[in-house]
């Protein structure tokens, strides 16, 4: 098994399957080399400028880097035109423009169009430049976008993003890179502008992988919060109280703290909208059906995900699937 590296000396985290791992928890020093663009010599390109990736394309630019941006809604493209950056109407465009370029898309079919379709990144893809992929997707659409990448004879990183739009807007957001190692030091200071914590996992695929797993977590443990809130008001405890009390314990998580006292008030300011969170438990239960692996309580998860999302809740925070809980009840009631 080749050894891991390690460039975090407080973390020591094993690794399985003979995959090779980096950790940095550099993020401060590293931003402050990235200033002014030093760090990274190069154009930067970014593709999707939604609620993730316009706050991270906004960090890269105001940290310097000479960024040029695309978005299917070219609208959206203006506020990052306003700090500096460039525009490009295509990906192959930005692609072909840039040295290393970025794509943050919703879902896997965005993000293997706008790689692989007409016009996509591909085509402007050359020996030399590099592709990122930040979007969350499945391994196997990771793979088909790095193929087609790497035919060009350029490089391929697959970087899925642990973290929501605040994390996004503060530059802390955890990056789950896989794929080319040489890209990923060669981007390692991009990363340390938009994130906090870098991991490089070994062969595309794993990146993918691991956010799955990791969302896969996310959307069980909000449904289970969910259902203390509203058990609490029902048995007559304030539910503002269980909020505190949790956050004060070992089952703390900031996410408790941060959207408990908005879901008592049934407000879900959107951070990380629900229909991505059911996308990605979808992904994560086809995940272990393709290895056997029973995960019931994901799967349980999911189903009340789709019942929010038929609800209309679709693009609210995903802490909005509390309201498929009240609506059970109600129907039970009936």
């Amino acid at each position: 098994m080749a050894a891991a590296f390690l460039l975090c000396p407080r973390l020591a985290l094993p690794l399985r399957r003979g995959s090779r791992l980096l950790v940095s928890c550099s993020a401060s020093a590293s931003s402050s080399d990235a200033a002014g663009g030093v760090g990274f010599q190069g154009k930067v390109g970014f593709l999707g400028l939604g609620i993730m990736g316009a706050p991270m394309a906004s960090n890269l630019i105001k940290a310097g880097y000479d960024v040029t941006v695309w978005n299917r809604t070219e609208s959206k493209c203006d506020p990052l035109l306003s700090l500096g950056a460039k525009f490009e109407s295509s990906p192959a465009g930005v692609a072909s423009s840039c040295d290393v370029t970025f794509a943050m898309l919703a879902d896997p079919e965005s993000a293997a169009e706008v790689a692989c379709g007409t016009n996509g990144a591909a085509e402007g893809m050359a020996p030399g430049k590099g592709y990122v992929d930040v979007s969350t997707v499945d391994d196997a659409t990771s793979k088909l976008i790095g193929k087609h990448i790497t035919r060009t004879g350029a490089s391929f990183l697959e970087a899925p993003v642990s973290g929501s739009k605040k994390p996004a807007e503060d530059g802390l957001l955890i990056f789950l890179t896989a794929g080319d190692e040489s890209l990923y030091k060669r981007v390692a200071p991009l990363l340390d502008v938009m994130g906090k914590s870098r991991f490089y996992l070994g062969d595309v695929g794993n990146g993918a992988t691991m956010k799955l797993v990791v969302n896969m977590v996310m959307g069980s443990m909000m449904v289970s919060f969910a259902e203390g809130l509203l058990l609490s008001e029902k048995v007559g405890l304030d539910p503002n109280t269980v909020v505190e009390v949790i956050s004060q314990g070992a089952i703390n998580a900031p996410m408790f703290s941060l959207k408990g006292p908005s879901m008592v008030k049934a407000a879900y300011p959107t951070a990380f909208p629900l229909k991505h969170q059911q996308k990605d438990l979808r992904l994560a239960l086809a995940l272990a059906e393709s290895v056997s692996q029973s995960i019931p309580t994901a799967a349980a998860a999911n189903e009340l995900y789709k019942v929010a999302k038929s609800l209309g809740l679709a693009d609210h925070d995903f802490s909005a699937v509390i309201e498929a809980l009240k609506a059970k009840v109600q129907s039970s009631q009936q």
